[in-house]
C-alpha cells in the first residue's frame, strides 16, 4: 500500500524533475527520523510536509525534534528549502530565511504553520512566530529551488553519491 507521505511528496520530486535540462539528485538525509528530509545535489537540504486536508487553510504542525532536524540540514548545508504540500492544490516552498521569520530560532515543543489562499491567489503564510509579509507563488516548487541550484557556486557542487536517486530531463534540444 503506498503511504500518504510516499504519495504527497512525489509531487516535489516530481516538479523538480519535470525542469527541462537540469540535473537533480534526491536522497534521503541519513539522520533523519521522520522519513521528511532529503538531500538535493548533494549539497541543499529539503524538508517535505504535508497536509492531508482539503481546503484551505492547511495547518502544519512542527515538533521540536522536526525543527531541530532543519536546522540540522541548514547548519550543515547551508541551506534548506520546506515544501509544504497542500493537499492537492499546491505546494508553498519558503526557504530557511523565510522559515526563521515565522518560526523562530526558538524551538517550542509544537508549532505551527498555516498556509492559506483564495481561488487562483498566492499562498499566504503564518506561523507560531509571524507572518510573511509577501505572498508565496503557485511555482516557488520547483521555482524557488531550481534558481538556487542554478548559482554558479551551487551548479560545481553537483556530484551525485551511489545511492543518490538521479533525475535528469533532456532538454528538447537534445
Amino acid at each position: 500500500m503506498i503511504k500518504d507521505y510516499e504519495y504527497l511528496h512525489g509531487v516535489v520530486f516530481s516538479r523538480l524533475c519535470s525542469v527541462q535540462g537540469e540535473c537533480i539528485t534526491i536522497e534521503p538525509y541519513p539522520i533523519s527520523g521522520y522519513n521528511s528530509s532529503y538531500i538535493v545535489n548533494n549539497h541543499t537540504g529539503l524538508y517535505i510536509k504535508y497536509s492531508g486536508k482539503r481546503l484551505t487553510p492547511w495547518r502544519f504542525t512542527f515538533l521540536k525534534s522536526q525543527q531541530d532536524e532543519i536546522q540540522s540540514l541548514y547548519n550543515e548545508f547551508g541551506e534548506v528549502f520546506i515544501a509544504l504540500v497542500c493537499n492537492l492544490d499546491g505546494v508553498a516552498v519558503l526557504n530557511y530565511a523565510e522559515l526563521k521569520e515565522i518560526l523562530d530560532h526558538q524551538h517550542g515543543d509544537f508549532e505551527w504553520i498555516s498556509v492559506s489562499k483564495t481561488k487562483r491567489k498566492m499562498y499566504s503564510v503564518s506561523g507560531s512566530d509571524g507572518k510573511l509579509d509577501f505572498k508565496v507563488s503557485l511555482t516557488s516548487c520547483p521555482d524557488k529551488i531550481i534558481t538556487y541550484l542554478k548559482q554558479p557556486e551551487q551548479k560545481s557542487k553537483c556530484a551525485p553519491s551511489a545511492s543518490a536517486f538521479l533525475m535528469a530531463v533532456a532538454s528538447p534540444s537534445e
